[in-house]
């Protein structure tokens, strides 16, 4: 096919991976299910510095100290392929905000994992299984 003089074949590398929400895959540094729930408390490993998505201060300036502890309030992606946690720390007198967006490989849980799905799942069962004794009139 030939578009504006070139022809396809010329323009692109059959040899380049392209990515898309179909084809892509997780980044290397997530687990394939999310490692932290919403409302866990978790720690900082690492300092979160501004990279240019935050307008309020200049690229670099520390946003949260390494060492804080916070909350998960959602769990996100960016980009369909790697997932972001949003975490709300409170009380950091030294840190610009209170919500910042991190990586799994920037947290550390401070509560064990929690699969509430599947508790809530255990739950049901016992609740269906308890109404069926009673229409039965066990």
């Amino acid at each position: 096919m030939v578009a504006n003089g070139y022809e396809h074949k010329s323009i692109v590398d059959v040899n380049t991976t392209l990515y898309d929400e179909v084809t892509a895959s997780r980044s290397a540094n997530d687990e394939e299910k999310p490692k932290f729930f919403v409302g866990q408390q978790v720690k900082l490993l690492k300092d979160i510095v501004n990279d240019g998505t935050y307008p309020f201060c200049s690229i670099g300036t520390v946003m949260m100290p390494a060492g804080s502890i916070g909350y998960i309030r959602k769990v996100g992606e960016f980009l369909q392929v790697i997932r972001v946690y949003e975490v709300h720390f409170l009380g950091i007198e030294s840190a610009l905000v209170e919500i910042v967006g991190c990586r799994e490989h920037e947290l550390f849980a401070m509560q064990e994992y929690e699969d509430e799905v599947e508790k809530e799942m255990q739950f049901l069962k016992k609740h269906r299984e308890k109404f069926k004794k009673i229409n039965k009139g066990e």
